[in-house]
């Protein structure tokens, strides 16, 4: 079998290439690093062996020579075998000292590159590691070379005379030597130089100074690994060019309590404003067993939820065309956004995402026979209302809501995040449970009426709530919230 090598990028999971994620995918034995992106392995097979083969700064860490040994050990016994390193594998990561011990071994790799922090986290700064006016080089250098060295192997003359930008990695423990060593070889101790903490990463931080003064400035500001240096002229254009905290979420964290299946488009529309998304799913969608009926015997149909309209599509004998003839009602603009996909316009959805809302909209339309697919768990407001006008009216549980464990971590993380977003009057009920009492510290926001109600019965009343009642409204309303602007909610 042949060992993928694999480089997993900075830390951004958007900076993951699609082979990588292919690669992962398909592996059954994955050795990974410490520095890889939050949800690198998200994608991975469930029957997959993750081994975690990372290294601690000061404590001790599997042998690398180990590493080697378990790499061809994996791929002699049949395995795909995915060796998974932040950054890229072969910029100071001992890819090369991996290949080599394949190679050695008679194993086939190959090399997956991924974007390495010297270049993502000086960009993600808003500093150019090369400018055509301020440096036509750049070298990359480690700021933390092998103790076992006889002799240090680095050149500070020819790095202090190097014609262009220098970037080093690993290097802040030692940041003091680094700059000493310079600046005695040459290089102006007036020259701009800065260090970003955690390239890439909602929580990045970045220090701008003169080479002289570089290292007192991150002592007092408190900057720890992981951290890439950058040292040269183009290290100034971050004052013109920082782009990363100009985004209206930087620095900000954000809960979401929605399951997990569905939170992706909620988590990512937050995070391209960036915030730090703390993922913390309160409930999960279990699908019921059920048989959908004959949908032309119906003059309506009513679809409740996203999930209720996913489910009926996906359980529904032929296509889309089974509906011709029947108006079709969604609950709010998420819903008919679902149905819209699977090539649906809905006839009906109410301004309000609300049972009430959509009655009102109903109230002249001629209707004998309705089929309502919703949740086991959702309120009768709709049944009721149109049986009490003489509608024939079958109700279609296709899923029903349970608690999704929250581990303490994402649970003490959401209580304390700036905002926590609530979707759905269940996402209150399950979280505030796990939460055994403790209640949000940072601003609350609803996607709804009905989610505003379920906070209000338990003594919660949100900062805001959406005007559209969906993610965009979510999205929306935080980040009015976030710059004081009106919100129509």
């Amino acid at each position: 079998m042949t060992v993928a090598l694999v480089g997993a990028g900075p830390g951004d999971p958007g900076l993951m290439t699609a082979r990588a994620l292919e690669l992962i995918a398909a592996a059954n034995v994955i050795l990974y690093d410490r520095l890889i992106p939050g949800g690198a392995l998200d994608g991975a097979r469930e029957d997959a062996e993750l081994v975690y083969v990372g290294k601690e700064p000061g404590v001790p860490a599997m042998e690398q020579e180990r590493i080697g040994e378990l790499l061809v050990e994996y791929a002699r016994a049949g395995r795909r075998v995915v060796r998974l390193k932040g950054g890229d594998p072969f910029v100071f990561g001992r890819g090369g000292e991996e290949a080599e011990a394949l190679r050695a071994a008679g194993v086939a790799f190959e090399v997956v590159p991924g974007v390495t922090a010297g270049i993502a986290a000086p960009a993600y700064a808003g500093i150019p590691v090369t400018h055509r006016d301020a440096a036509s080089a750049v070298a990359f250098v480690t700021g933390h070379e092998d103790p076992d060295k006889a002799q240090a192997a680095l050149d500070w003359e020819a790095l202090a005379r190097f014609p262009g930008t220098l970037v080093f990695y690993m290097g802040v423990g030692r940041l003091p030597a680094i700059v000493a060593a310079l600046t005695a070889a040459g290089r102006s101790p007036d020259e701009p130089a800065a260090v970003v903490e955690r390239g890439t990463l909602p929580g990045q931080r970045t220090v701008l100074a003169t080479l002289e003064t570089l290292a007192g400035e991150v002592t007092a500001a408190g900057l720890r690994p992981p951290a890439i240096t950058v040292v040269g002229p183009v290290a100034a254009l971050r004052e013109r060019l920082a782009w990363l905290e100009a985004r209206p979420l930087h620095g900000r964290a954000v809960a979401v309590t929605r399951a997990r299946a569905q939170a992706s488009g909620l988590a990512a529309r937050l995070r391209a404003l960036g915030a730090d998304v703390i993922e913390a799913p309160a409930i999960r969608v279990e699908p019921l067993p059920a048989t959908v009926p004959d949908l032309a015997q119906y003059d309506l149909v009513v679809f409740t939820s996203p999930n209720g309209a996913g489910l009926l599509f996906d359980r529904m004998p032929g296509d889309a065309r089974a509906l011709a003839g029947t108006v079709v009602a969604a609950i709010g603009p998420g819903t008919a956004r679902a149905l819209r996909e699977r090539g649906i316009e809905a006839d009906v959805v109410p301004e309000r995402a609300v049972a009430e809302s959509l009655l009102e909209e109903l109230a002249d339309m001629r209707v004998e026979r309705a089929l309502i697919a919703r949740a086991q768990e959702a309120r009768d407001v709709l049944p009721d209302g149109l049986r009490t006008r003489g509608v024939e009216v079958d109700v279609l549980p296709l899923y029903r809501t349970v608690a999704e464990p929250l581990g303490g971590e994402a649970l003490a993380a959401a209580l304390g995040a700036d905002w926590i977003a609530f979707t759905s009057a269940s996402t209150v009920r399950f979280f505030l449970e796990a939460a055994g009492g403790e209640m949000p510290r940072g601003r609350i926001v609803s996607i709804g009426p009905v989610t505003t109600a379920a906070l209000r019965d338990r003594g919660l009343q949100p900062a805001v709530e959406a005007a559209d009642h969906d993610v965009d409204g979510v999205v929306a309303a935080i980040l009015s919230d976030a710059t004081g602007t009106p919100h129509r909610g």
